[in-house]
């Protein structure tokens, strides 16, 4: 057991202890247990990724450290608050994967960003982002002769390495076509990816290896399942924080799927869902569930909000039925792909609408993001600093997120090449760059306080 070392602030959540010892063989497996052990330090040290918060410093013994850092029974570990100490200008990284390589912007919250390094150049990045819990970076790049690679690095500037097992084994009959997003899990060290032909992988160490899930790939109703305009994709995951046995991932064109065991059995959440594209009499029965993009409210995880072909729902019940929220609601459009949330307020999401299936850009040219405070019941505009006349723009379902902080910074890209960011959870919105190749997706990195972190 290591011991660790609380500030007053956090010690007085726990009537006072200061120093307590627990069990784990990294700084991250350490604060997880700690956290399970006295629940209302949950959130306080690490945010509901898993990540370590902005700015809180760890340090063993002497030394800074990032919380895949092994420990001793003898280490004493150091909660700190970070000398950043919130200021609303602090950096940002936003990983951005484009048709021709991954660009790492960087800058500070309100200003244009400036690009620190390109990756990949000439290849297609469907997806990047950052596991601060290990401190590891992941680029999913789809090459035109050589396929599919998922590529690991633990710096932007360091070696890049092929991920080893993202692929399916010889018995499948199939082989993989794209990576569409890797998302930490709520267990330590564990990794899920989501690819095309449908299909989830699972890791266990961080992403060094991986399994595919069985389960799901042989569920009996696969045959039946569709396809959407990209393929068959798995391309939203939703873990379940503190329960690693419950997860929710969308498939389009097949649907929601809910596990409670860890992925051995699967069952679909699909009633109050509505598949307009489909006649009336063909929907009661079908599995041709077109999901668009689907989060988890991490700090209430039964609330799942969903961007669908065609309306925008909510689940209470943790995805097993929906409810629609983009009707008479105040948005311009219920058809889309992008969807983000707030993570601190489970009432609280964003929706870039598009004008119709069968026409995907922005209604009336005008680049307007929608916000809804009150779980789908209304929805305002966020436009100030967009562009309002002939912007007839497209936004693809992995090219919008947020950074989990306060206030809340939003980020997105265009398929023409825009990247838009907010530092004030979308009151104001600022031209990070243009002129880039079609962006394909955008995600957070480090925070550029974090980048001399070990």
């Amino acid at each position: 057991m290591a011991t660790v070392l609380l500030p007053p602030t956090l010690a007085i959540r726990i009537e006072g202890e200061g120093s307590l010892r627990v069990d784990g063989a990294t700084a991250g497996e350490v604060l997880r247990a700690l956290e399970k052990r006295q629940p209302s330090l949950r959130g306080w040290i690490l945010d509901e990724t898993g990540s370590l918060r902005e700015h809180v410093a760890l340090f063993v013994n002497s030394h800074k450290v990032s919380l895949g850092r092994p420990v001793d029974p003898e280490d004493e570990l150091y909660v700190v608050q970070a000398i950043s100490g919130g200021a609303p200008e602090s950096g940002f990284e936003l990983l951005v994967g484009t048709r021709k390589g991954l660009f790492v912007l960087q800058g500070d919250r309100g200003r244009e960003a400036h690009v620190a390094k390109r990756l990949f150049a000439g290849q297609t990045v469907d997806y990047a982002c950052f596991d601060g819990r290990s401190g590891t970076y992941f680029a999913a790049v789809t090459h035109g002769q050589f396929g599919p690679h998922l590529y690991t690095s633990e710096s932007v500037n360091g070696e890049w390495q092929d991920s080893s097992g993202l692929a399916f084994p010889a018995d499948a009959d199939a082989a993989v076509e794209r990576v569409w997003l890797v998302e930490p899990g709520a267990a330590e060290g564990e990794l899920w990816a989501g690819v095309a032909p449908a299909a989830l992988f699972h890791s266990t160490d961080h992403g060094q290896t991986w399994q595919l899930n069985q389960s799901l790939w042989n569920h009996p109703t696969r045959p039946e399942w569709g396809r959407g305009l990209g393929g068959q994709a798995l391309h939203s995951i939703c873990p379940w924080p503190g329960e690693p046995r419950r997860l929710a991932v969308g498939i389009s064109a097949a649907g929601v799927w809910l596990t409670e065991d860890g992925g051995k059995n699967w069952f679909r959440g699909s009633e109050g869902l509505v598949p307009r594209y489909l006649p009336e009499e063909a929907r009661p029965e079908t599995l041709a569930h077109c999901v668009h993009k689907m989060l988890r409210a991490p700090l209430q995880p039964a609330t799942l909000f969903m961007q669908f072909h065609g309306g925008v729902y909510i689940s209470d019940n943790a995805g097993r039925s929906w409810n629609e929220i983009g009707t008479d609601t105040g948005l311009p459009a219920d058809f889309g792909f992008p969807l983000a949330i707030d993570p601190a307020d489970p009432n609280r999401a964003f929706v870039i609408p598009l004008a119709a299936d069968m026409d995907r850009v922005t209604p009336e040219g005008k680049l307007r993001v929608y916000e809804t405070r009150d779980r789908g019941s209304s929805w305002q505009p966020l436009a100030s600093g967009l562009p309002q006349k002939n912007a007839y723009l497209t936004v693809l379902r992995q090219a919008f997120c947020q950074d989990g902080r306060s206030p809340l910074g939003l980020y997105f890209g265009t398929r023409s090449g825009e990247i838009f960011g907010s530092a004030d959870s979308g009151a104001t919105w600022l031209t990070l760059m243009d002129r880039l190749p079609p962006i394909l997706a955008v995600q957070t990195g480090k925070s550029t306080h974090d980048m001399t972190a070990l």
